[in-house]
């Protein structure tokens, strides 16, 4: 058997990372920055009033008081967007609105708030300090200057700031290309009618939600247990996608398509030290990243959590692929294989004023028992050299 961490580092080594393309600025939503963005303008890109008034000379206001009111000339009206932009006389004030460009003369804008509005002539009640209400060019980015850096993912704030230093596009890692391929003639997609000896095929569903949900784009099939059908049906799309996941047909039974079809073929099988999730495999099918998980679906939830997850994320750019751990005080005891690392559907809280969350198991270790995993928060990670932790011990939890 080989660790959770060598196999671990096996995928991530496998998918590599996505290719940089440039896309327009709304299709890289949720996506990570391949190459630092700089700026083509400064934000501003010019001093501006970040109030509807008038600008002034601060001076010519400095005596203003509500008994006693400067009373100025309002020789222009400069509203946002206009180009030609006159200059301030002494003596004189501009109506302005927020955004609008500063006239050359002004050094201050007085909040309408504080005049009585005049369109020919305003009445100031108070002074003001030179700088006041101005957003001065440069005050956000300054151009040149890195505005966005290489690893970034492009939430609305991000996007909205690429738009406004002026680009249309930005240079991502691409969201790789799945294919999902779910085995077992037993299987049978919902709604069709079951018959003795047949489930409803959930693994294509489970795992092409947790993909998609990462920013990739998903496909999905369905195979028998026949591995001349399997071949058949999967192979000829195999080079249309960036990575193949299967599910089931990879133990040790009579039927195992997944490991009778590709053994052989540049995808190698073994068992990992873990419960649940043993039977693994992973490689190249004709130069196809390929990882083959085991056919429960606690466990397809499991290998996904622990080793797709993760590099699917890093092949994608993001720096952050782990889920986050804490410690946490058992509320039961519970038992685990020797030499496996096991991961228990779990259910964590922690209360005010405490230090250390608590931990409660959902459902038991059986790798079937899908509907605990609705119900789990995290998941307890028992080391491999743990056999029995009572309750009350401290464990790692991974939150989901």
């Amino acid at each position: 058997m080989v660790s959770v961490d060598e196999y671990r580092a096996e995928i991530r080594s496998l998918l590599g990372t996505a290719p940089a393309v440039a896309l327009p600025l709304l299709d890289c939503a949720g996506l990570v920055l391949a190459e630092d963005v700089l700026a083509g303008v400064s934000l501003p890109p010019f001093d501006n009033s970040a109030m509807d008034g008038y600008a002034v000379r601060a001076a010519d206001v400095a005596g203003a008081s509500a008994d006693s009111p400067v009373e100025l000339p309002v020789g222009e009206d400069i509203p946002a967007g206009r180009i030609d932009v006159p200059d301030l006389p002494p003596g004189t004030a501009h109506r302005i609105m927020t955004g609008a460009p500063l006239p050359p003369g002004a050094d201050s804008v007085v909040m309408v708030e504080r005049t009585d509005g005049g369109v020919e002539r305003v009445r100031v009640f108070e002074p003001v300090a030179p700088g006041t209400h101005l957003r001065r060019v440069g005050e956000d980015v300054a151009k040149g200057t890195v505005a966005l850096t290489a690893g970034t993912v492009l939430g609305p704030a991000q996007l909205g700031l690429a738009s406004a230093v002026g680009l249309a596009e930005l240079n991502v890692y691409r969201p790789l290309r799945v294919l999902v391929v779910s085995t077992g003639t037993e299987l049978v997609v919902p709604p069709q009618p079951l018959e003795h000896g047949q489930i409803y095929e959930s693994n294509s569903i489970t795992l092409a939600a947790g993909i998609r949900a990462l920013g990739c784009e998903v496909e999905t099939a369905i195979s028998t247990d026949d591995v001349g059908l399997f071949r058949d049906a999967i192979e000829p799309r195999v080079g249309e996608f960036d990575l193949v996941v299967t599910s089931g047909g990879v133990s040790a039974g009579a039927y195992e398509v997944v490991k009778d079809a590709l053994t052989g073929l540049g995808v190698t099988f073994k068992k990992v030290a873990m419960q649940p999730g043993g039977p693994q495999g992973n490689g190249r099918w004709n130069g196809v990243p390929v990882v083959t998980l085991p056919g429960n679906p606690v466990s397809v939830l499991v290998s996904f959590e622990v080793f797709l997850r993760p590099a699917l994320l890093a092949a994608l750019g993001h720096r952050d692929i782990d889920r986050h751990r804490v410690r946490a005080r058992l509320t039961e005891g519970l038992k685990s294989p020797s030499g496996r690392r096991q991961f228990r559907r779990g259910y964590y809280w922690q209360r005010e004023g405490q230090v250390t969350g608590e931990v409660g198991p959902r459902g038991g270790p059986g790798s079937h028992l899908l509907a605990a995993f609705t119900q789990a928060n995290c998941l307890i990670v028992l080391p491999e050299d743990v056999t029995e932790a009572p309750e009350g011990t401290e464990v790692d939890v991974l939150l989901l």
